[in-house]
C-alpha cells in the first residue's frame, strides 16, 4: 500500500510521540521533528507507510540515544492481557464456535496500537469486537486452508497483542511459526515481549530480521521470506503488516481493525471496520 498525503502529517504525530517517551529534552525532540521535516520532503508517495515509519523511529533512536522508548508500555499491555487470559479462554468455552471467537479475539488485540492512537480502553473495545459484524469475513476459505495445512506462518504485530495472538495459536491446534520483529520499533513485539506473553509456549518464535513497522520484504531475513514462500496458511496481523504485504502475491489471511482512513479506503471498508480478509487464496 502506497503513502498518502494524509499520511505526511501522521509521521509528524508518531515521531512527536515516540520522542516525548524516548527523552524529556525537548531540544532533541524539536531536533526529531526537523529532521524527520527533512527526510520526509526526499520520499515517494509510492513508497509504504512502514518503510517510511523504520526512518522515523531510526532518527527517534539516532537522537533520544533511546533505542526501545515504548519498552514500560509493551510490558504494562502485555500484562494488562495476561489478566484478561482466563477469561478470554473461558469465552472459548462457552462458544459455539471457538475459532471464530478465537479469530475475533486476536483481532481485539489489534486495537494496541501506538502507530495508529494514543489512547484506547483494552476491555470496552474487545467486549464490542466479540459482536461486531465482520466488514470483510473470508472464513470459509480460512478453515479450509487450515484443515489442510501442516504449519502455519503467524506474523505478529503488537506487544500485548501477542496474548491474544496465543489464544489463537492454541485454539488452531497446528505448529506454528511466530514472527516477530528484529529489534524495537514502536509497540511492535520483539522475541522478548513474545516470550513475555507466553508465545514460546505455543509457537516457535523467530525474526523477521526487519526493524520496521511491517513486514517490508527488502529488509527481511531470508528464513522469513522462505517459510513465506512456502507456507499454505499465512496469518499477518495489523496495519503496519498489511501496508508491506497487501501489495504481494502470497497467499495471506490478513487480521486488523481499521484504525486509519486511509488503510479502510484501501481494503474498501469504513474505519473501525474488522476483517478476516485473504489474499491469493
Amino acid at each position: 500500500m502506497r503513502t498518502f498525503l494524509e499520511c505526511i502529517p501522521c509521521f509528524f504525530e508518531q515521531a512527536l510521540r515516540a520522542g516525548r517517551l524516548a527523552t524529556r529534552d525537548e531540544t532533541k525532540i524539536k531536533k526529531i521533528l526537523d529532521e524527520v521535516g527533512l527526510m520526509l520532503k526526499d520520499i515517494s508517495l509510492d513508497s509504504t507507510p512502514p518503510e517510511i515509519g523504520r526512518l522515523i523511529y531510526q532518527k527517534v533512536h539516532e537522537i533520544s540515544g533511546n533505542n526501545d522508548p515504548y519498552k514500560e508500555i509493551k510490558i504494562q499491555n502485555t500484562e494488562t492481557a495476561l489478566k484478561l487470559y482466563p477469561t478470554l479462554k473461558d469465552k472459548l468455552r462457552q462458544s459455539g464456535d471457538s475459532l471464530m471467537t478465537a479469530i475475533r479475539i486476536a483481532i481485539a488485540g489489534n486495537i494496541i496500537d501506538f502507530g495508529a492512537r494514543e489512547n484506547f480502553d483494552i476491555e470496552s473495545e474487545l467486549n464490542d469486537i466479540m459482536t461486531k459484524e465482520f466488514a470483510i469475513c473470508d472464513y470459509d476459505s480460512f478453515r479450509t486452508l487450515l484443515s489442510q495445512t501442516g504449519r502455519i506462518l503467524y506474523i505478529g504485530d503488537n506487544a500485548g497483542e501477542t496474548v491474544f495472538d496465543r489464544i489463537l495459536i492454541e485454539q488452531m491446534a497446528k505448529p506454528t511459526t511466530y514472527i516477530v520483529r528484529e529489534s524495537p520499533v514502536i509497540n511492535d513485539a520483539t522475541r522478548e515481549d513474545a516470550v513475555r506473553a507466553g508465545i514460546d509456549k505455543v509457537a516457535e518464535i523467530i525474526s523477521s530480521g526487519t526493524n520496521a513497522p511491517g513486514a517490508i520484504l527488502e529488509t527481511c531475513n531470508q528464513d522469513f521470506l522462505r517459510l513465506l514462500s512456502q507456507s499454505g496458511l499465512t496469518i499477518s496481523k495489523g496495519q503496519g503488516n498489511y501496508e508491506a504485504l497487501s501489495g504481494e502475491s502470497y497467499p495471506i489471511f490478513f487480521m486488523l481493525m481499521a484504525k486509519c482512513p486511509r488503510i479502510a479506503e484501501d481494503i474498501g471498508i469504513h474505519l473501525n471496520d474488522i476483517i478476516l480478509k485473504g489474499i491469493n487464496i
